[in-house]
């Protein structure tokens, strides 16, 4: 007794394990934190079609010339030449955004001999030619907040 307490030594570990199983639960709240990204694809030339809005989150996945190493993938309905899709508890992490403007609505980027003839754009890029063709790298950015990324289409 000490001071009319008694003292009780946890020689199982009880209380140390209930700490370790708290701050672990913690940990995953903290860090499990989903965000969401607005994509706004601005600069369409007509409002026929579709957008395809993609998002990507590996490095090596663009150029995505088959339309299939997305994260997530949205097709959206154009209005007064704009297009926009909301992608919603993303972790944090590192993305890119691809958009085309799909005007036929065949499910495809049509292409003339080698370039494609309807419109594309991607995030952090301004121009695509033969020389400057996208990468993750260069297109990805940092998602660990919600945000907006507004994208002009490109028209080659």
């Amino acid at each position: 007794m000490f001071f009319g307490y008694s003292i009780t030594i946890d020689s199982g570990g009880e209380i140390l394990k209930k700490i370790l199983l708290i701050t672990t639960l913690l940990n995953l709240l903290i860090t499990a934190q989903a965000y969401n990204l607005r994509v706004i694809a601005k600069g369409l030339k007509n409002d026929k079609g579709k957008v395809q809005i993609a998002i990507y989150n590996k490095d090596g996945t663009i150029p995505d010339k088959e339309q299939n190493r997305y994260y997530k993938m949205k097709r959206v309905s154009i209005h007064n030449k704009t297009a926009q899709a909301v992608f919603t508890n993303l972790p944090n992490g590192r993305y890119a955004v691809s958009v085309y403007h799909d005007e036929n609505d065949n499910h495809k980027i049509d292409k003339g001999l080698i370039m494609p003839i309807e419109g594309i754009g991607l995030s952090n890029y301004k121009s695509v030619n033969l020389f400057h063709l996208p990468n993750f790298k260069n297109a990805s950015f940092l998602l660990n907040h919600n945000s907006k990324v507004i994208i002009k289409l490109i028209y080659l």
